[in-house]
């Protein structure tokens, strides 16, 4: 039986990358939580007044790869000592944040952050968000699996490219086998 995981780290385009490369992720799906507007647009959501956040939501067999797993995985393929910012996106819809579906998840999340930080693992302490998971409204359809869909645009191959490259130095045993 899956779970869900909802975590933003900035362009949904980038987590999205890197969580569909993960052995035990069965779906990613980007979009937004955490604000005020029902059904928001992507330009709503840009323009920073709805309140929500760029996420994925994924789908994960926890047989195949743990909570726990993903959060490390989320922390080290994004900056999340920055607030509302992810290099050249700023905003309060870049921000790190990851929605928990269950207490459980809240309170691995928290541990995580504690650990890292008191680990010093970063030169910065992690300013990361820690709420429940709200609405998700699904992405336009042009937002979904667009590295894979994009690959020799601009972005993906300067921002996405590195991060997965960064994925995959330190998490060679989570990558799908099909990809390997």
């Amino acid at each position: 039986m899956t779970q869900k995981g909802n975590f933003g780290g900035g362009c949904f385009w980038c987590t999205e990358a890197v969580f569909t490369a993960v052995n035990g992720v069965e779906k990613v799906t980007s979009g937004y939580m955490g604000g005020q507007v029902d059904n928001p647009t992507y330009e709503q959501v840009c323009t920073g007044t709805t309140g929500h956040a760029e996420i994925i939501q994924i789908e994960f067999d926890p047989a195949k790869v743990s909570f726990q797993e993903l959060l490390l995985i989320f922390f080290k393929t994004h900056d999340a000592t920055t607030l509302n910012r992810q290099g050249a996106d700023v905003g309060t819809q870049y921000r790190s944040v990851v929605f928990y579906e269950t207490e459980e998840q809240k309170i691995q999340t928290e541990e995580m952050i504690t650990q890292l930080n008191v680990e010093k693992v970063f030169s910065n302490p992690i300013v990361t968000e820690v709420s429940a998971v709200e609405q998700f409204y699904p992405a336009e359809k042009y937002h979904q699996d667009y590295f894979i869909n994009h690959r020799s645009q601009g972005y993906c191959m300067a921002v996405i490219e590195p991060k997965l490259a960064k994925f995959a130095a330190n998490f060679r045993d989570k990558i799908k086998p099909e990809l390997l």
